[in-house]
């Protein structure tokens, strides 16, 4: 989906209404309430009536939509610049190429990173690379060591299957107990081999997990970067890109709200070859629960 065919095709909110309502209710609209099909729609401001409960409802009702009062044709253009933006984009530039508010277009960018994290994830399987980094700015002498109480580093652990898809995470710590909890829920018990560098928590983390037969260690420290098909140049490139992301499009990420950018660089990196991403982005946001400013700056 490019700009122009945005403001083509969903130029007014009928047009796009009609597209969510495609996405949301791909069966025929039901009622967010009691699930009864018998829905009537109202003629004004584009509600539907449930025959059985009563109970007046639109497509936007119950989703990241909720309460917005943002025309809809600047929501489709906001996913769109999201989508298409491989590094990220800023509120600030949002804001600027929007012409909303800075209040405004954070929030839009939440409530989409927001639908983006939603999503449901399948088990890492083949051939899986582990890693982990740290993010948070330049900081000098020995404060600057993860670990160090004084240390504002923020630690991100990144899994990733060759050919597949990209997992990252905003960790307490990367010790072999919280890394062994990562593989646990996102890599397969019959994966074929598993690779990191040699951190000394690796090897407790996949005796934990009972892969340690399948663990193959890269030696980083002998500037060893590849041994044949031994390497974890996949996940660090995904790390790079995140990294240039932070650097040069976001500039400051609060620890606080780390994990939503994770996890929309996540999402768009494991669809960039698709041509449906504006579409699925959509199709994640009238099928998420809202979320509220409240919620964010709590």
């Amino acid at each position: 989906m490019t700009l122009p065919e945005i403001n083509t095709l969903f130029s007014t909110d009928e047009k796009c209404r009609e597209l969510l309502e495609r996405l949301r209710w791909p069966e025929g609209v039901a009622c967010p309430r009691c699930k009864d099909r018998r829905v009537s729609r109202m003629k004004e401001y584009a509600r539907f009536e449930c025959v059985g409960c009563e109970y007046q409802f639109t497509v936007m009702s119950g989703t990241i939509f909720h309460d917005t009062h943002l025309p809809l044709p600047t929501w489709f253009l906001a996913v769109l610049l999201l989508c298409e933006a491989r590094k990220g984009m800023s509120a600030n530039q949002v804001k600027r190429t929007l012409g909303v508010s800075y209040k405004t277009a954070w929030y839009l960018c939440h409530r989409i990173r927001a639908a983006m994290a939603s999503t449901e994830k399948s088990m890492l399987h083949g051939t899986v690379e582990m890693d982990e980094t740290y993010v948070g700015g330049i900081q000098r002498g020995h404060q600057h060591k993860p670990g160090h109480p004084e240390c504002k580093k923020q630690i991100v652990i990144g899994l990733r299957q060759r050919g597949g898809e990209t997992r990252f995470f905003h960790a307490e710590d990367a010790k072999s107990g919280t890394l062994a909890q990562y593989i646990k829920d996102n890599v397969s018990e019959d994966v074929d081999v598993i690779v990191t560098d040699e951190f000394n928590a690796y090897p407790p983390a996949m005796k934990a997990t009972g892969l340690t037969a399948k663990h193959k260690t890269i030696k980083h420290k002998a500037k060893i970067y590849v041994d044949g098909e031994i390497h974890t140049n996949t996940v660090e490139s995904a790390f790079s890109l995140l990294k240039r992301g932070i650097i040069g499009s976001w500039h400051r990420i609060s620890a606080k709200h780390l994990e939503a950018y994770l996890q929309e660089m996540e999402f768009r990196f494991n669809r960039r070859n698709s041509k449906d991403l504006f579409v699925d982005t959509l199709r994640h946001m009238v099928t998420s629960d809202p979320v509220t400013f409240e919620e964010l700056t709590a």
